[in-house]
């Protein structure tokens, strides 16, 4: 089986023999593995100055980072994030990773268009609306996600694309940073309705948060997306209470602790390791992950102590 068909076999939970496929939501370690700059930290001031076979050339060096980081750290999936983002060139590169790669590897790209954590200088404002204008709110949601479904209308109609990475935040390490009821009303009605858009589309989706989600988790798992990412355990969150409750109902993507990636010592970082494959992998149904991002300022060599234990351990037999 190809990584691709192996990604989508534990996103459908489907037994598989071997090693668990593993990818990562993000590798911004691309200047100390490859020398090169993610393409998420280019700024690209000057697009539309650039002749079309300066463009030629930005969107080649993209697509090679991302075959080079899934070829050298054995990712089953290619999480793209085109820079400029827009529909065409996302498209575009679509076009030049399958002509690269064929169908060796999971497409995917950012897909969603609910409220996530408001930053700090929105914060109070989104407070104010949801105090005094819950009705805009919502009229806001679901403007948002028929944005968002006209958009993969066009991915659809194109083809390449396997799916969606919903990265929307909701929650703080202490719980969502809205109460369960106002999430049942401003969240889960339009998360329900992009993911079965998306489905019915042909479409797998993965849904992202941090933070603790225990309290939001019930409300999650209700609108179907095909697997969970990231099972945060600085806020908490136990892969195996959560395979436990919820693993005949949803894929499972993460749980190796990234704080101890950045700073733990190799003992604690092959515990978390060993503990995300123990309870994740029973059954099928998981996806070897950390609990965020390989991000930047974190040390390759703990990654890739990470990716030692599991090439040794995280193998169905």
């Amino acid at each position: 089986m190809q990584p691709r068909e192996r990604f989508i076999a534990a996103l459908e939970r489907r037994p598989l023999a071997g090693r668990v496929p593993h990818f990562e939501l993000v590798f911004f370690l691309t200047m100390e593995a490859f020398g090169k700059v993610h393409p998420s930290h280019r700024h690209y001031s000057q697009w539309g100055q650039m002749e079309e076979k300066e463009r030629k050339l930005h969107r080649l060096d993209m697509a090679d980072i991302y075959i080079a980081t899934a070829e050298r750290f054995e990712h089953s999936a290619i999480f793209i994030h085109p820079n400029p983002d827009t529909v065409e060139e996302t498209i575009r590169l679509i076009d030049i990773l399958r002509e690269k790669t064929g169908d060796r590897y999971f497409l995917m790209r950012h897909g969603d268009a609910t409220f996530s954590i408001p930053n700090g200088k929105e914060m109070f404002a989104f407070a104010e609306r949801l105090a005094d204008d819950p009705e805009g709110l919502k009229r806001e949601a679901q403007q948002k996600v028929e944005a968002a479904i006209r958009r993969a209308e066009a991915y659809a109609r194109h083809g390449g694309l396997d799916g969606f990475a919903l990265c929307a935040d909701y929650c703080f390490n202490s719980g969502p940073f809205l109460s369960p009821r106002h999430f049942a009303e401003l969240i889960t009605p339009y998360l329900a309705q992009l993911t079965a858009a998306y489905r019915d589309m042909g479409f797998y989706v993965i849904k992202h948060t941090d933070g603790n989600i225990m309290p939001i988790i019930d409300q999650l798992v209700a609108t179907k997306p095909h697997a969970l990412h990231s099972l945060d355990p600085q806020a908490g969150v136990d892969i195996a209470e959560v395979k436990r409750r919820y693993g005949d109902q949803i894929c499972l993507i993460g749980n190796v602790n990234c704080a101890l990636l950045d700073t733990g010592a190799p003992e604690q970082i092959v515990e978390s390791v060993r503990y995300a494959l123990r309870n994740g992998m029973p059954g099928g149904g998981y996806i070897f992950s950390t609990s965020n991002c390989i991000y930047t300022g974190m040390p390759l060599k703990s990654y890739e102590l990470m990716l030692e234990i599991w090439r040794r351990e995280g193998v169905y037999v």
